[in-house]
């Protein structure tokens, strides 16, 4: 074989490669996680579905991410922060709130892109159509004679409008309740715990994408996160800390939104969490 047709070999081989994974990083999977509690006899099964961007699944009814949630057969259905981009259209996104509004109580939390758009306020009127929007603020449901409560809080790399936030969510804990946060951004999770008499069961985050870039075994978290640069420590999992436990979302991204950083061994998305005695 001549060297010529050599290199065209290995260049061909080189971008089918490239072309299988990126591939795989339009395809979404369903992550299952449980987490054990004694405040409650009866299972409680949450879709928390995080970093959306505006993406769509299936068709442009997001039929496919719809049917992904209706076959996990959720209690509740929450919404983490960036489910809109810092630009563009948002009409995906809200079709998928307002139709799963439809069948299940929902909540929201907003993230850094919803707080860069120009038109922050319209959209969050639109959502607020649906489902209650947590700044500071909480919403409590009874499930299955449990009382939970959701907190939100507004993540900002200044740290000022959040900080007095987890501040008043810290004030109406609960301990009679099973305690949600939702916190967008990972790499805070310091400021989120609390003690032995005050604290979250549950925080729920995204932000960080999976790390783009993963490697099993190798590069666990990730290549490259926001607000953590190269070789992040949290992109994705759950982790515990005390009575706390803190599950970290890859989110619901695809490449056509992050073109320039496609996600390598990184699917998307859609986190089921049980909650059992």
């Amino acid at each position: 074989m001549s060297k010529k047709k050599r290199k065209l070999l290995i260049a061909a081989a080189v971008i089918i490669v490239l072309s299988v994974l990126s591939a795989w990083g339009f395809v979404m999977k369903t992550v299952r996680y449980t987490v054990k509690s004694d405040k409650s006899d009866s299972n409680i099964r949450i879709a928390f579905i995080s970093d959306l961007h505006n993406c769509f699944y299936g068709d442009s009814s997001q039929s496919k991410l719809i049917q992904e949630v209706e076959n996990s057969s959720p209690d509740i259905v929450i919404f983490g922060g960036d489910v809109i981009d810092a630009w563009g259209g948002t009409k995906y996104a809200l079709r998928l709130i307002s139709k799963l509004s439809m069948e299940y109580p929902c909540f929201y939390a907003p993230g850094n892109h919803e707080e860069m758009r120009d038109d922050k306020e319209e959209f969050y009127s639109e959502v607020q159509k649906y489902c209650p929007m947590l700044l500071g603020e909480y919403s409590e449901i009874n499930i299955k004679g449990q009382a939970v409560r959701i907190y939100g809080v507004l993540d900002d790399t200044a740290w000022g409008k959040s900080k007095a936030q987890i501040e008043e969510c810290f004030d109406t804990l609960d301990s009679r309740c099973f305690n949600i946060l939702l916190a967008h951004q990972p790499e805070q999770i310091n400021s989120f715990l609390g003690d032995d008499d005050k604290y979250f069961d549950l925080i729920l985050s995204g932000h960080a994408h999976g790390g783009q870039w993963r490697l099993p075994k190798i590069l666990d978290q990730g290549l490259y996160a926001p607000d953590q640069g190269i070789l992040p420590d949290y992109t994705t999992g759950m982790y515990t800390y005390g009575r706390t436990t803190h599950i970290i979302s890859r989110g619901l991204a695809r490449p056509l939104r992050m073109i320039f950083i496609p996600r390598i061994f990184n699917r998307p998305e859609l986190s089921v969490i049980n909650i059992e005695k």
